[in-house]
């Protein structure tokens, strides 16, 4: 995958959320804030894994099913079972996507979603699930900033994740340039009152 210049603060996203025709329909779920004012500071990696692992547009849509040996990603018919190819997929990207200083999936997809998904053979359909793509990406890559676009209408939960972006980018600026202890002191003295914020027992 290209890199982008070191300076630039590179997020990925769901291809869908920058106007991409890759939804199971041939649509798209263009989030023109990401677009508009998150793409003046902010250099996107869109990414479609269903896409990504072949399938085609349009196609069968799919969805989270409970099994008795877990959660697959099948299509709505039942006739196709996903799960070992996306997985994979979620695996490869894991190490390919290091680079990245933070991540917006799209909501209630059943590959990207990071919360409340429908799952199907859950009680009553529960809105429970985690998409599987966004899952693995969020184990393998536990410090990442991540937000669903939905979620970015709010101005908290927006102002929060755009702080955390740009905190988690000067980290790795800081990891490439050499750590050491007296750069170590100037980062956490930058960000003293965001990290007491969020975690004062871990900041002492």
């Amino acid at each position: 995958m290209e890199r982008l210049a070191e300076d630039s603060i590179v997020v990925g996203i769901s291809a869908c959320l920058l106007g991409q025709p890759v939804r199971f329909d041939g649509g798209h779920k263009r989030a023109e804030f990401c677009e508009r004012e998150l793409g003046q500071y902010f250099s996107f990696v869109p990414i479609c894994p269903e896409m990504a692992i072949g399938l085609g547009v349009p196609r069968p849509s799919i969805r989270l099913v409970q099994r008795a040996d877990g959660i697959h990603v099948e299509s709505g018919d039942g006739t196709q079972d996903v799960t070992i190819p996306l997985q994979a997929y979620a695996e490869q990207m894991s190490g390919q996507l290091t680079h990245l200083s933070g991540y917006i999936f799209c909501a209630k997809s059943p590959s990207c979603g990071m919360e409340r998904v429908r799952l199907y053979g859950a009680a009553g359909g529960a809105k429970v699930g985690v998409g599987l793509y966004a899952r693995v990406l969020m184990q393998r890559l536990p410090l990442l900033p991540v937000e669903e676009d939905g979620r970015l209408n709010d101005p908290h939960l927006r102002e929060n994740f755009v702080q955390r972006v740009f905190a988690y980018h000067d980290w790795q600026r800081l990891l490439a340039s050499g750590l050491d202890r007296g750069k170590l002191i100037a980062f956490h003295s930058r960000y003293k009152y965001l990290l007491l914020a969020h975690h004062p027992a871990a900041y002492k």
